[in-house]
């Protein structure tokens, strides 16, 4: 078992920034990639970023890309998603995952099927 805890989500104006964090335990944490999705109100959970076991690979949906970073501590058992140039449509609850999948690709990572263990979430809200 793996558990995750994220934190770090909080209301901010459009344009702000925020670094959620998502601690786990259990289980060796660089054996698993790590994926961010979020999930607004009324839709469908939607991948947002991810980084391979050892950290040299990273994905980003199309939305995020140039805005959000994602990054790894596997010394501390941590994943952060840090997030620029926030927008109202950012606003969801922000959730961690661990997968096992030992093939880094954009279209497995991105695939929350993949993924073996779930946080609890982190609401992010952005006013405009």
């Amino acid at each position: 078992q793996v558990q995750l805890v994220e934190s770090g989500g909080r209301l901010v104006q459009a344009g702000g920034s925020l670094r959620l964090s998502c601690a786990a335990s259990g289980r060796t944490f660089s054996n698993y990639a790590m994926g961010w999705f979020r999930q607004a109100p009324g839709k469908e959970r939607e991948f947002v970023a991810a980084i391979s076991r050892s950290g040299t690979r990273t994905y980003y949906a199309d939305s995020v890309k140039g805005r959000f970073t994602i990054s790894r501590d596997n010394a501390q058992n941590t994943v952060y998603l840090q997030m620029n140039s926030l927008k109202p449509e950012d606003t969801a609850v922000y959730y961690c995952a661990a997968s096992d999948l030992a093939v880094a690709s954009y279209s497995s990572y991105s695939d929350y099927g993949q993924y073996n263990y779930w946080g609890q979430g982190t609401q992010v809200t952005v006013s405009s």
